[in-house]
């Protein structure tokens, strides 16, 4: 057995072989192998890139991931880097043999529907985060979408670090970038380094989210207590519907961030520092949100309170007209009937008094109820 497949298959609990040929058979339906995966930069590959950093410096060349696994094996201050952008259950099988990643972990990154977590698998960390990015739009409807989530995973060992992403939100380019041209020293910490570079990205796409969010907030407790109230509740209840799926991504996290924080002995102290900035930035976010939650709350309570108001004065105005209107069915009433002796029936002016009095009532009636706000 070489010394890769000596590294795979040493950290804790191992995807069989057996296991990877059944997953690459449901995937397929055939008895293709590993083999057949794509090479990164082919059609249909889910590697966007795959880079060996050696004492903090990414080595030229390209690499697939199991050239770059037979690389950092022969090196001890050098690490792999490996991005993937929505993995087929076939090349995520071929990296976990090579990677020794657990099945569980490996399901867990094909299927993506995880709530933000850290395990540890033997020797190897599976931290699932959720991303998050603002959805612009040109009105908030009671269909718009807002807020736009995603997965990402990051198995964490002291060889490599492998970020799966599901979804178009916190893309891991300019965080590549970053840490290699700005921030060389830090990737000198290896994958955990790595691992707080992708967190940190996430938890400022947070940020950004809620201060977007807000925005639409405003705008929202804005129109309910205008004059007009151009919100309707149909709104306010999108915008808190949007506001929950964000706050499942926000608020777990919080816990895999304070295992990580609270963890000797794994992760670097100096990187650990870094991750409690992160967790400042989490905590302000998870306050914005849960801010924001009481105040919809508020929002949508007022709103239901104004359309039980909206109903209570359209029944008073029914109730005022229908009370003038008493009065002229009243006197219709009276002399509809056919009596043969009736008061000023034979009268010249009688007619005319009649409807001069029931407008006299009818005015006073009207002031009245104008006067106490029923009309």
């Amino acid at each position: 057995m070489s010394d890769r497949e000596n590294g795979a298959w040493s950290r804790g609990r191992p995807l069989s072989k057996a296991w990877a040929a059944r997953a690459m058979n449901r995937f397929l339906g055939s008895a293709e192998t590993p083999e057949d995966a794509g090479e990164p930069g082919t059609p249909g590959t889910s590697v966007v890139d795959c880079a060996v950093y050696v004492g903090g410096e990414r080595i030229a060349g390209d690499f697939s991931p199991d050239q770059a696994f037979d690389e950092v094996s022969r090196r001890d201050d050098a690490f792999v880097w490996l991005g993937l952008h929505e993995p087929s259950e076939l090349e995520m099988a071929d990296i976990a043999h090579t990677y020794g990643l657990h099945e569980l972990a490996v399901e867990d990154a094909v299927k993506a529907e995880q709530r933000p977590k850290l395990e540890q698998f033997g020797e190897v960390h599976f931290l699932v985060l959720r991303t998050a990015r603002y959805v612009p739009h040109q009105e908030l409807t009671e269909s718009s979408q807002v807020v736009e989530t995603g997965q990402m995973m990051i198995f964490i060992a002291d060889k490599f670090v492998i970020t799966v992403r599901h979804g178009d939100a916190s893309e891991m380019s300019p965080v590549r970038a970053d840490l290699e041209k700005q921030r060389a020293a830090l990737l000198q910490q290896g994958p955990w380094a790595v691992a707080y570079a992708v967190t940190d990205r996430v938890v400022d796409h947070y940020l950004v989210v809620a201060e977007q969010v807000e925005a639409d907030l405003d705008l929202i407790e804005e129109g309910v207590f205008s004059r007009d109230r151009s919100a309707p509740i149909q709104q306010v209840y999108q915008l808190k519907r949007e506001l929950v799926e964000f706050r499942r991504a926000v608020v777990p996290l919080q816990r895999p961030l304070s295992g990580i924080i609270a963890s000797q002995g794994v992760v670097p102290k100096e990187i650990r520092r870094y991750f409690r900035d992160v967790q400042d930035h989490l905590t302000r976010t998870v306050e914005q949100v849960a801010s924001y939650d009481d105040l919809l709350n508020s929002i949508l309570q007022a709103r239901l309170a104004q359309v039980t108001v909206d109903q209570n004065n359209d029944m008073r105005k029914i109730a005022a007209w229908a009370g003038i209107a008493t009065v002229w069915t009243a006197a219709a009433g009276v002399y509809g009937m056919n009596f043969d002796y009736m008061p000023e029936t034979t009268w010249r002016f009688g007619y005319p008094g009649l409807v001069a009095i029931l407008s006299l009532i009818t005015v006073v009636l009207y002031r009245a109820f104008r006067r106490n706000g029923w009309l």
